[in-house]
């Protein structure tokens, strides 16, 4: 007899608790090879294909594209030891056990499961009159449709308390849904779930708990918003959700100052054609202007330590930092994002250019990992790509300065005394007033711009 395995959300790294389903790329009945992906899913880094580490028939799938799932929640099931959804037993080619045999498990591990014995099997509730023989013949007969194969764990109707006698399972599947709900003192058979066959989802546990804290005009408030017509509520998740509250978390507790310039960029411009074309045909990518204004913020933060560095504030202590991890923010489909560059100071504009590069092509197509996102020092936003001249940055938490460029466009100039049309870009430098006072920031600034305005000011620090 083929056993069923239950496979979960793995811990994907980075501190990660919770990961949306965004795409399945199995169907119940479908047979799987070990390791093959079988979901996709974004957390608040990156999008990431989960493998599975058995080899057999898709039975379960818990949870629609689209559900919020946290680590540690079933994903699927899999009959191991059969490779026909019919129920039929033979050998699978990826790697399984004859039938009643321990399965091998997958020979590739993400973080929070691996190789060893499977899990055990969590027990399953059955819909109220339906006897043992009758569940195991419908689901044999058919394969199980995924809106109704979310069955509720028995660890989880052991842990709800059913109150004044009431009978059945509370529709909980998530952990974190029911430990919130236990913090604020909410019965959850009182509230309607607006998940899946009436699943009980957090987004309902914390609409009870403002509905119930709120004072009187906030739930007015609240009570006018909702009855607004054609209004519409956009979940903060994923990227989107990870991104508002890092900025959220910047404002309160960064006491940031923000200090702009003016440079004329007319001599950077034409030091960047002059080493593309010096380069020749099939020499390899151009140089960018992103790359450039990356070298010359090594360059200055060499010249200004202060920024870079971090604020441990239980230790009242400024960290300053040895290695230069620049990151830079790039628009994608899913959202801003910020690839950070490792050791970006002892890289050339060239290498510096070709990494920049490959993590643009990887955020467009959502394949960055999660450590390719995390772990910057300084961050270089360049906003003139959207046509806008000026901005203040928000720092990048738990950074201490952001450098952002506008767009660069010919102005008119005073140029060796005389009115010229130059190529003029306002430069704004936001920084963390706790690891530098202005003197400190306007020297940086100032060096950046120095180096916009004579490229031959660089040349002197390589």
């Amino acid at each position: 007899m083929p056993q069923v395995l239950e496979f979960k959300l793995p811990d994907l790294g980075e501190g990660l608790t919770e990961a949306e389903i965004v795409r399945w790329l199995v169907e119940v009945g479908d047979v799987v090879a070990i390791d093959q992906p079988v979901v996709e899913v974004e957390t608040a880094k990156a999008m990431v294909e989960v493998p599975c580490p058995y080899g057999g028939v898709v039975t379960a799938r818990f949870g629609e594209e689209g559900t919020e799932l946290p680590v540690g929640a079933p994903l699927l099931t899999v009959a191991v030891g059969s490779v026909e959804p019919s129920g039929s037993t033979a050998e699978s080619g990826s790697g399984t056990g004859a039938a009643g045999a321990e399965p091998s498990g997958s020979g590739n591990v993400l973080v929070g499961y691996g190789t060893g014995a499977p899990p055990v099997r969590r027990k399953r509730v059955r819909p109220e009159g339906l006897s043992a023989p009758a569940a195991a013949a419908t689901s044999a007969a058919q394969p199980v449709p995924v809106a109704s194969v979310a069955p509720v764990p028995a660890a989880v109707v052991a842990s709800a308390v059913v109150p004044d006698g009431a009978q059945g399972p509370v529709a909980v599947v998530s952990p974190l849904v029911r430990k919130l709900a236990r913090q604020h003192d909410l019965d959850l058979r009182q509230l309607s779930g607006s998940g899946p066959d009436g699943l009980i989802l957090r987004a309902d546990v914390e609409s009870a708990i403002r509905s119930v804290t709120a004072t009187p005009q906030e739930a007015a408030v609240t009570d006018q918003a909702s009855a607004r017509p054609g209004g519409e509520r956009v979940p903060l998740r994923g990227v989107r959700g990870a991104v508002a509250d890092k900025l959220a978390r910047s404002r309160r507790e960064i006491p940031d100052a923000t200090c702009w310039v003016d440079a004329d960029a007319t001599e950077l411009m034409a030091a960047r054609a002059a080493m593309n074309a010096a380069g020749g045909p099939g020499a390899g990518p151009k140089v960018s202007v992103l790359a450039l204004l990356a070298r010359i913020c090594t360059a200055a933060l060499a010249r200004y330590p202060e920024l870079n560095s971090t604020v441990d504030q239980e230790a009242r202590e400024i960290v300053r930092l040895s290695g230069v991890h620049l990151g830079f923010a790039a628009q994608t489909e899913r959202g801003l994002v910020v690839p950070v560059v490792r050791d970006a100071q002892a890289r050339s504009t060239e290498s510096i250019g070709a990494e920049i590069t490959r993590l643009t092509e990887a955020a467009r197509t959502g394949t960055l990992k999660p450590a390719e996102l995390t772990g910057g020092t300084f961050t270089l936003n360049n906003y003139g790509v959207f046509g806008v001249d000026g901005s203040t940055p928000i720092i990048n938490h738990p950074e201490a300065a952001m450098l952002g460029v506008g767009r660069i466009v010919p102005k008119p100039w005073v140029h060796e005394g005389e009115l010229a049309v130059r190529r003029v870009v306002q430069l704004s430098l936001t920084f963390d007033h706790r690891v530098c006072d202005g003197g400190t920031a306007g020297g940086f600034l100032r060096y950046v711009a120095d180096c916009v305005e004579q490229p031959a000011v660089l040349l002197r620090a390589l």
